[in-house]
């Protein structure tokens, strides 16, 4: 991944007088005896605090979670904000997890008062409105359809973004060239490629989620690779 790093990522990080995240706080948080034990099965692998450090969250931001499903991002961006800020746990109806999502939302956002269910369209909240953006492991879907889909949800998500908002981009690292819509991946080029033409600026690229055990030819949810696949963690802006 470092060299895809030194091929496409710009140098273009934002000084900011917001305090930076509080990582051991949150991973504080993160031990609630309230959240989901099969949540925090997931929290080794998917190293959260790290992830959303890099990312430059900061606490009192507004932040979507896109495609939220049921909201394992969510509750953690949730502690992550803190009181002042508020989360858009956002899943378009005909969500595959259907029923799933809707009840573990709603869990959620009964125990966590900073987060609100956003059951409709990206393009439907307030332009201009979110400091900050996710989508983990989601994206590969949106483009492995129809790369015309993934720039259309890309435009609501830049309608909805502050100008110099970002967006972090999670998933399944994939080969390029491979048959990555099979293996439910994606190369990180054909992101950044796909994202640019969006309107997006690239700010940086992570190996913090790096596994080398995994080399990409195996379908994202086999068994041998115990859900810890080999992920990037794309950062891009919003233009001011």
């Amino acid at each position: 991944m470092k060299s895809i790093l030194a091929v496409f990522v710009t140098a273009c990080l934002l000084a900011s007088n917001a305090m930076a995240l509080d990582i051991a706080a949150l991973e504080r948080a993160m031990a609630n005896p309230q959240r989901a034990a099969a949540d925090k099965e997931r929290d080794a692998s998917r190293k959260a605090p790290q992830v959303l450090d890099f990312l430059g969250l900061e606490a009192g931001m507004s932040v979507l979670d896109i495609n939220a499903s049921t909201g394992w991002y969510t509750e953690v961006l949730s502690y992550a904000v803190g009181p002042n800020g508020k989360v858009y746990a956002q899943n378009t109806p005909g969500n595959p997890r259907g029923d799933a999502s809707i009840a573990a939302i709603a869990e959620k956002t009964q125990r966590l008062s900073n987060i609100e269910s956003w059951e409709s369209p990206i393009s439907e909240l307030p332009a201009n409105s979110i400091d900050f953006a996710i989508t983990a492991l989601n994206y590969h879907d949106f483009y492995n359809n129809d790369p015309a889909v993934a720039s259309r949800i890309m435009a609501q998500v830049m309608h909805a973004l502050k100008p110099g908002g970002i967006l972090g981009i999670i998933d399944h690292q994939g080969n390029p060239g491979a048959d990555n819509r099979t293996l439910h991946r994606i190369a990180v080029s054909d992101v950044v490629k796909s994202i640019t033409a969006d309107g997006f600026v690239v700010v940086g690229l992570s190996d913090v989620l790096d596994n080398p055990a995994d080399d990409h030819t195996l379908h994202q949810g086999d068994d041998s690779l115990q859900r810890n696949t080999d992920r990037f963690v794309l950062k891009v802006m919003k233009p001011h």
